[in-house]
This record gives structure tokens, sequence and C-alpha cells, in this order.
């Protein structure tokens, strides 16, 4: 017997379509067009209204706000949806919270979930069990591809090979090295830094010094100008975190004066 009835193919098929992350989304072009496929699978079972939300391309179903899915639901509680239709059932949601929402929601009014692997009805139990499942591996999946992504960063860390930012004065070369900034004004006005603060002894009085002849400092830039950098009188927090930062110590590139 038929889980599709008349009363579902009366309603909307909706077709939920998500890919992850933003670089997916740019460069995973197979998996939406597998996923705008479903529109015809949808009518081939019978459907002729058949509605796509495609408002969560490029956005994580590991707890973000995904405002597709919320539409979806709002749909499945109005009683307008006959089916829901996704590649894999349990991409729908990543995590327990709205997994079993979904599936409560969809048991409640009746409507099916449909993927590659076959046909559910939340309201018969082996099918509501089976969802259950799918929905568990789905985040225990992700957990693990989480741990795993930390601990490759903590493997990379205790290597010394793990780049999360630069520090003024240098730059990024390829994807594990980096270099000393080849501006020789960048590197001129970092060693007077530490020049001044061998004389003066004091990152304050450094701080004074370099204010009082208006003399800027380069700091990093969040804002995409040349090289990462903008130059500004320094805060005296800018003067102690270049010369607290370690990255300024190591050799053979050393910013130090030499002793």
């Amino acid at each position: 017997m038929s889980k599709i009835t008349a009363e579902h193919l009366a309603r909307s098929a909706y077709v939920y379509i998500r890919q992850s992350t933003a670089d997916q989304l740019m460069h995973n072009h197979e998996s939406q067009r597998r996923q705008y496929g479903l529109v015809n699978r949808a009518k081939h079972l019978g459907w002729t209204d058949v509605e796509v939300i495609d408002d969560d391309l490029g956005r994580s179903g590991g707890g973000i706000a995904r405002p597709g899915f919320e539409r979806l639901l709002a749909a499945i509680c109005e009683a307008r949806v006959g089916a829901v239709l996704a590649i894999e059932a349990s991409r729908l949601a990543r995590n327990g919270r709205d997994w079993h929402t979904l599936i409560e929601f969809c048991g409640f009014v009746g409507t099916i979930i449909v993927d590659e692997d076959g046909i559910y009805d939340p309201r018969h139990p082996n099918d509501r069990l089976l969802l259950g499942m799918k929905g568990t591996m789905s985040e225990l999946e992700l957990s693990l591809f989480r741990q795993r992504s930390q601990e490759a960063l903590k493997q990379k860390a205790r290597r010394g090979a793990l780049i999360l930012g630069v520090a003024a004065g240098y730059v990024k070369v390829g994807r594990d090295r980096i270099e000393k900034n080849p501006d020789q004004r960048v590197q001129d006005a970092l060693q007077l830094v530490f020049s001044k603060f061998a004389e003066f002894q004091s990152a304050r009085q450094v701080q004074i010094w370099l204010r009082d002849e208006a003399i800027e400092l380069p700091v990093k830039s969040r804002s995409g100008e040349t090289r990462g950098i903008i130059w500004r009188l320094p805060a005296y927090n800018t003067v102690h975190n270049i010369l607290t930062n370690p990255i300024y110590a190591i050799r053979p590139i050393a910013w130090w004066p030499a002793s």
C-alpha cells in the first residue's frame, strides 16, 4: 500500500535545499543540481504544486539561524505541506531538537518525508523509529567532523604550523608560511618600537614618545587595505602588544636590536 494518499497530493510538495558552507555553494554545483532535481521527483510521484525552499544555501545546519527551515516548519504547521523532499532526510536538520521537532510536526498534520532512500510517514511507528535513527546518526556525524577538525588544528598547532592571523609586520605566504612584510616603512616602524623600548625600558614611555613625535604605527586592518594594515598614532595597547607578541622574537628574523 502506497504511503502517498490523495490527501498528501492535495497539498503542496516542498523541496528543501541546503548546503552547509559558502565554499560548497560556490564550488559544489553537482549537489545543487541533485537537490533541485527533486522537483522532478515530486512531480513524478504525483504532485502538481511543488515549492522550492533554498533560503538556507550556504548555511550550516549545526544550530545557526535558518530562515528557510523556519519557513518550512510554519508551512507544515499550517497543514499546507503534503511532503517534504530532501536528498537525505537527516540533512533537513543537524541537531536533535530541530530534527525531532520536524518529525513531531509532520506526524501531527500528516506530512510525509521523502529522500533518495525512501518515503517515510512519521505517523507509522517503524518509519518514526527509522527517522529518529537517521537524525541521531546525522548529529553524531556532525560531532565527529567537528572533533576531527579540532584535533587537526591542535596537531598543527603543536608542530608550530597553525596560522590563524598574521601580526602587523608579517605577510602570509602560501598556506603555512609567513615572512617579513617587504614594506620598508613597516619594518622601520616596528624596529623603532623595539629600539625605543631598549632605551626607555617602558612601553608607556615608548607610546608617549611616538605620539609626541607624531609617528604612526602599522596595525592589522579588517577592511582589506593594502597588505592588510593601516597606519595610526599608537595607543598603549598597540605598543604593548608589539612588545609582548612572541612572533617578533622568533629568530632569525627578530626585530629586537642586537645586544
